[in-house]
């Protein structure tokens, strides 16, 4: 696996901006729109599994299951920048992921946050 497939984030030229952060520098929200989320759960692959628990007992990354979790992670996101454009967003301010596990069954992620409208000052 290359670092690309390590990390997620938005590309540079997204139409709605996700920060973890409350404000953006040079920016005023002139409207709050709420609370908007990204979800989606995955199931366990069964050879994923396997190979984890044989990693597990020697030690080092489950790169498999690295590599689902940020598939994961990228869909929520993709979902939750696709719920606050809808709603006319053009941010996503104090975007959080929240991971549980599903019933055994898989692993649910959510990617959350406010959406807004900025403006530039």
């Amino acid at each position: 696996m290359g670092i690309e497939e390590y990390g997620g984030g938005q590309g540079p030229q997204s139409d709605v901006l996700v920060v973890t952060t409350n404000d953006v520098p040079g920016y005023t929200v002139q409207q709050v729109i709420g609370e908007v989320f990204g979800l989606t759960v995955r199931s366990r692959h069964l050879g994923s599994q396997i190979g984890a628990g044989l990693k597990s007992m020697i030690g080092g990354e489950l790169k498999g299951l690295t590599k689902t979790l940020v598939e994961t992670r990228n869909q929520a996101m993709e979902r939750l920048v696709a719920q606050a454009k809808a709603r006319g967003a053009n941010a996503v301010l104090m975007m959080r992921f929240d991971v549980t596990e599903a019933a055994d069954v898989g692993t649910e992620v959510c990617a959350y946050g406010t959406a807004v409208i900025l403006a530039r000052n």
